[in-house]
């Protein structure tokens, strides 16, 4: 087998283990809410704990990125982040869960830039875009994570236990995948973060992402508890389960669409199916008409991610690990904010009102999209 192709294996695990992780947290987002007895403004405050301890791991993650090749905070960040998952199922107080769930972000932010660093870098040995595949895999490891999630609550599996069997059996697979990793990825130069004036190419990019982000996080967090307390259903991952599902088989394909109807039209794409599929859901609050537009919403968001971060690693200011670095705060900033947003919303108005946020921001790629590229046109 080519070493290349050892690489890409070892990463899709990585980007697939990463996304059983996330989803597992997220899909027992109700539970913690239940066991806490949290309202929704409560639930907020906790997920705002997300973004703060993220945006603090900013100057760390520059500075790993700058001194060691991205497979060292990478495992590193692993096997912690696996900790902090049982942590947070373990944890008896509001303070013991805000101090899990920020250890948790933290670690998500270094693996997050690791493994997208390194496929940024392993795109260059195919001739063929590789990097929505990966970020296919991350929600196949998604729909893994809430499919298991589903069955450990339909079976009364406890939070504790549930956790616990993810973090061990992630952290064994992490461990073996490692040496198959990229080595010597660090970039000699554009490792340095220049503060003043935004670059306009990095700004966009980040804006476009930061939007994507507040939709995904939003259905990550809220998808659950949607349609366990609008809809009324008691298995109440089954609308997260659809989002991951169409999600997941749509990055497989998104390399393909956005070489078909290249990259501006792609947004614009996106925009569509996620501001009508919210629309959907929103209007028409029933189990199979919110099911359709949580798919069209998965639809929407699948290409988002994985072509923002390929456009970030053809930056003339920045190395494609600093880069990824600028936008991955924008992004892990939308996804933990939304949650809290929409918490917060929803404690004001309620559930359904809040979600009309989702169709104004997925509208919104459309202006920005149009802009960047007007940006890029001019200066290449």
């Amino acid at each position: 087998m080519e070493l290349r192709t050892k690489q890409r294996i070892a990463l899709s695990t990585y980007f697939f283990l990463s996304g059983i992780c996330f989803a597992t947290w997220a899909s027992r987002i109700p539970t913690i809410k239940s066991f806490f007895n949290f309202n929704e403004a409560e639930l907020g405050t906790i997920l705002l704990a997300m973004p703060i301890s993220s945006l603090i791991g900013l100057p760390i993650s520059g500075w790993l990125i700058s001194k060691f090749d991205s497979r060292v905070p990478l495992i590193v960040a692993f096997v912690f982040f696996s900790i902090s998952l049982t942590l947070i199922g373990l944890a008896t107080t509001p303070f013991l869960l805000v101090v899990a769930v920020c250890f948790f972000s933290f670690c998500m932010r270094i693996i997050n830039i690791s493994i997208n660093t390194q496929s940024i870098t392993l795109q260059q040995k195919f001739e063929k875009r590789v990097v929505g595949a990966f970020h296919g895999l991350w929600s196949t490891g998604g729909l893994i994570g809430v499919g298991f999630s589903t069955l450990m609550v339909k079976m009364n599996i406890s939070i504790q236990i549930h956790l616990l069997i993810i973090s061990i059996l992630v952290l064994l697979i992490a461990l073996i995948a490692y040496k198959y990793t990229l080595r010597n990825d660090k970039s000699s130069s554009g490792n340095k973060l220049i503060l003043g004036k935004p670059d306009p190419f990095i700004l966009y990019l980040g804006i476009l992402i930061f939007l994507g982000a507040i939709c995904e996080g939003g259905m990550f967090d809220w998808s659950g508890v949607y349609f366990k307390e609008v809809v009324n259903e008691e298995v109440f991952t089954y609308g997260y389960l659809v989002f991951m599902l169409t999600m997941a088989f749509s990055r497989f394909f998104s390399d393909r669409i956005v070489n078909q109807i290249g990259l501006q039209k792609t947004y614009i794409l996106s925009s569509v199916l996620i501001s009508v599929g919210m629309l959907i859901a929103i209007l028409f609050p029933y189990f199979w008409s919110a099911l359709l537009g949580f798919c069209l919403v998965g639809f929407g968001t699948a290409a988002i991610f994985p072509v923002t971060i390929s456009l970030a690693g053809t930056s003339k200011k920045y190395s494609p690990g600093m880069a990824v670095s600028i936008i991955t705060t924008y992004a892990i900033f939308g996804m933990l904010l939304g949650p809290p947003l929409i918490g917060y919303l929803a404690h004001a108005f309620n559930l359904q009102k809040a979600f009309l946020v989702f169709v104004i921001l997925g509208f919104m790629f459309i202006p920005v999209s149009y802009s960047f590229f007007k940006y890029h046109s001019k200066n290449n």
